[in-house]
């Protein structure tokens, strides 16, 4: 079973249940040669902290002497190791040497008979060079090998191999096909080529094409990408699982592993690492090493650099900074960041797993900052949903100190004494309406003031498209006090726009999508302002608390009368979470909907919308924050998927 605990995009923390443990993802496997072992299991467990391990059956099974040892012991005796092992099939050997010598179903019943916790299927290796035609046939193969293995894996998981070379719609068919195969996790493999040519932009097309295909509630292995300066953007694509055999290789050939690079030995000047293997140590000291000595410490070094960078990406998933570090990590090379760049044409796909907001703000890391979903999805909502007050005058102000509203208000008052007129800011994320200026990411967001070319560029192109495409009948940019006297003379007089009804409107719509403004707002409103910032706080309308304004991101949460208005106007399953009767009295009692208790969602909610629970005949149950998508929902059988505020007793119709 595999259950979601935390996310941020499609970027997880997951814990898969296993024979011999829970194994929490992000997960680094380290690669175990059952000939040589490097390091031994039991020390990757014990002193490491590695919860699993991946080991070749192909060359136990095809060896004399372990062959029969593994049957007798199984492999955790046999290597010693007590936590999760999982087992490749021989398809790498392919590979590298050619056909191996080994039926699918030989290879499975194998790997299920030593006892393997997660057992591969013997897929075809798809190479890049490879034409598309041989490529589908071969796609056809793994598949069919797939639906053999499912039939005779038994209690053991089972890995089905999402191939397909550089085709994303082979990618995605074959991902999309596995989803009816009873398989428990989806490596993507035949990526070793594409990572050995640097062609980090077509591993990226590879990824999101899985992903497309794949069902959410298995874990996606990346099969050989085992180094530290791959694995933050790999986990921010949602990869859960990583194998490495290259801290033993590496180390045999003298290449010392860092999170940006391999460097030989011979070409270090210096040596900078505390890590455990290699603190106290001098450069000069290393060197002087016997070979299998130096070898043997260079290992234990690359492994420690290899789990301290999977710490960090964790760590930056759980405090909401992952895609800053994978923009740093991405600047180490040019081919990676190649690779980030290519995600510019993703935004659409994971923009549905963004989440409305994080704890933290963002960073401006260089022009791919711009490129991430949460740009996309201001630019497109602020399209698609915001609706300018009307007014006679638009004046654009240039950027500058956040909220601009705060810092603006005394220009904005002396031109609204005698002028009808609207805000914009020319910020960094284009031309933003005044009211909208304490939204996440607007107010939660550090940018450089010196800009750099791509950013001016950038400015300048929406700027020219809102010159031409406004309503209003003047416009101009703020001038100081003169542009007051400007308008002055050419205005019809006093302005009328009120920035906190146009910030409560603009927010609602934004949020919840158009029309729910009129929909929450209809009657007599009166705000309800902090004392001691005077931000809006709570929206009261015909005597009833509809909305309250969070102070963190500047949106809405929901209260049940706005609940209750948004069910009147917005047809199911709009805003909503249809739950099943058994999880109704649960929720009404304010208890979260835990996963499997969801027969419908709204597809355009996304993690950390405010979500409405209804039942069957859409009367209100509850209110919460959503955690999971449609897609996902549908899924996913254990955990949270909407973390619940507030649960309305007694039934409410929302006729």
């Amino acid at each position: 079973m595999f259950e979601l605990i935390r996310r941020d995009g499609l970027a997880r923390i997951c814990k898969l249940d296993t024979k011999h443990g829970v194994l929490e993802t992000p997960a680094l496997l380290p690669v175990v040669n059952p000939r040589f072992q490097t390091i031994r299991p039991r020390e990757l467990y014990e002193t490491f902290g590695f919860k699993a391990i991946i080991t070749n059956s192909y060359i136990i099974k095809n060896d004399d002497k372990m062959r029969p040892d593994a049957l007798a012991k199984g492999l955790h005796e046999m290597l010693d190791y007590p936590g999760t092992i999982m087992t490749d099939s021989g398809t790498f050997q392919s590979h590298m040497y050619g056909e191996v010598e080994v039926k699918n179903d030989e290879i499975v019943n194998f790997q299920r008979e030593v006892g393997s916790d997660i057992g591969t299927v013997l897929d075809i290796f798809t190479e890049p060079e490879w034409g598309y035609e041989k490529t589908s046939e071969a796609v056809d193969v793994t598949l069919e090998r797939t639906r053999e293995a499912a039939s005779l894996k038994g209690e053991m998981m089972l890995a089905g191999v999402v191939q397909g070379s550089i085709y994303p719609d082979l990618r995605e068919r074959c991902a999309t096909e596995l989803r009816g195969i009873d398989a428990d996790v989806h490596p993507i493999g035949g990526i070793v080529p594409l990572m050995e040519n640097y062609r980090y932009a077509d591993l990226v097309d590879v990824i999101i094409a899985s992903k497309k295909g794949l069902p959410p509630n298995r874990p996606v292995h990346l099969f050989g990408a085992g180094h530290p300066m791959l694995f933050s953007l790999a986990v921010l694509l949602g990869c859960d699982m990583f194998d490495s055999a290259s801290y033993a290789k590496f180390a045999r050939d003298d290449r010392y592993m860092t999170i940006e690079r391999t460097m030989h030995l011979a070409d270090m000047k210096g040596l900078d690492c505390d890590c455990p293997a290699c603190v106290g140590r001098s450069i000069d000291q290393l060197k002087a090493m016997k070979p299998a000595e130096r070898a043997d410490l260079i290992a234990r070094h690359n492994l420690y650099i290899s789990k301290m960078e999977m710490d960090r990406v964790k760590r930056a998933l759980l405090e909401g900074n992952l895609w800053e570090l994978a923009e740093q990590r991405c600047r180490s090379h040019p081919a990676l960041l190649d690779g980030l760049r290519r995600l510019k044409e993703h935004q659409d796909f994971m923009e549905r797993t963004e989440p409305l907001s994080r704890d933290g703000a963002i960073f401006y890391t260089g022009p791919e900052t711009m490129n991430r979903p949460v740009m996309h999805r201001v630019a497109k909502r602020l399209k698609e949903r915001y609706t300018a007050p009307r007014t006679d005058v638009m004046v654009v102000f240039e950027g500058g100190e956040k909220p601009y509203s705060w810092h603006r208000a005394d220009d904005i008052k002396a031109i609204l004494d005698v002028a009808d007129s609207h805000f914009y800011v020319m910020s960094e994320f284009g031309p933003v309406p005044i009211e909208l200026d304490e939204m996440y990411p607007i107010a939660q967001s550090l940018f450089p003031s010196i800009q750099d070319r791509d950013m001016v560029d950038r400015v300048r192109e929406q700027m020219e498209d809102l010159a031409h495409t406004h309503q209003y009948g003047l416009s101009c940019m703020y001038d100081g006090e003169s542009t007051a006297e400007m308008l002055a003379s050419l205005s019809k007089g006093k302005g009328k726009f009120d920035i906190d009804m146009a910030r409560v409107r603009a927010v609602a719509d934004y949020q919840f999508g158009k029309g729910a403004a009129d929909a929450l707002f209809s009657g007599k409103v009166e705000l309800v302002k902090s004392k001691n910032t005077e931000k809006i706080r709570n929206v009261i309308v015909d005597g009833e608390h509809v909305v309250s304004m969070r102070a963190e991101d500047g949106f809405f949460t929901l209260r049940p009368p706005g609940a209750r208005r948004l069910l009147k106007t917005f047809p199911s399953p709009r805003l909503r979470a249809v739950v099943s009767d058994d999880s109704v009295p649960f929720n009404r009692e304010g208890k979260n909907v835990m996963c499997g208790f969801i027969i419908d969602t709204d597809e355009g909610l996304r993690p950390s919308d405010e979500v409405i629970i209804v039942d069957k005949n859409d009367d209100l149950v509850a209110i919460g924050r959503i955690i999971l998508t449609k897609y996902e929902a549908e899924f996913f059988k254990k955990g949270l998927a909407i973390k619940t505020r507030e649960g309305i007793k007694g039934p409410v119709t929302s006729a």
